[in-house]
């Protein structure tokens, strides 16, 4: 084989290659968890009873939503909601094209081959999340208790 067939062989297998990346290599590309998010693990670490309004905020920020209960006690609820959305799409292809001629007599003679190879793919996926925590105050503004709920669809 000589060195030229040799180089071409090797490029196309690259540009195959290059285009099958699955839909999670691509979801994790896009994903940036980098930030802070309010999960249930933080409420499970981070939250306990007797802390202040002050301290909980200082873990999960600000409510939504303030309220009191019938003894006149503040309830904050968080309520967040998640939406991720990641398509993919792969596209790779290899083709060549071999042209010929020789001058034969008084006219040209030629011939070609033109293999060729082009394949794609996608894939979509959404996940939804929420995330419902309740934490409870005594007179004092201080826990008294707490509740969360997560789903994932």
């Amino acid at each position: 084989m000589h060195v030229f067939s040799k180089g071409l062989l090797l490029t196309a297998a690259m540009l195959i290659l290059a285009g099958c990346q699955s839909a999670a290599e691509h979801r994790a590309a896009v994903r940036d968890d980098s930030g802070d998010r309010l999960t249930v693990g933080t409420v499970q670490r981070e939250i306990r009873v007797g802390m202040t309004n002050a301290d909980v905020v200082q873990v999960l920020g600000s409510p939504n939503m303030v309220t009191t209960d019938e003894e006149r006690r503040e309830v904050w609820v968080y309520d967040k909601i998640s939406t991720e959305r990641a398509y993919s799409t792969s596209s790779g292809g290899v083709s060549a094209l071999i042209l010929g001629g020789a001058l034969v007599g008084g006219g040209l003679l030629g011939g070609g081959v033109a293999p060729g190879y082009s394949g794609s793919s996608g894939a979509d996926a959404t996940n939804q999340r929420t995330l419902t925590i309740v934490i409870k105050y005594d007179n004092e503004s201080r826990v008294r208790d707490f509740a969360y709920r997560q789903s994932s669809f």
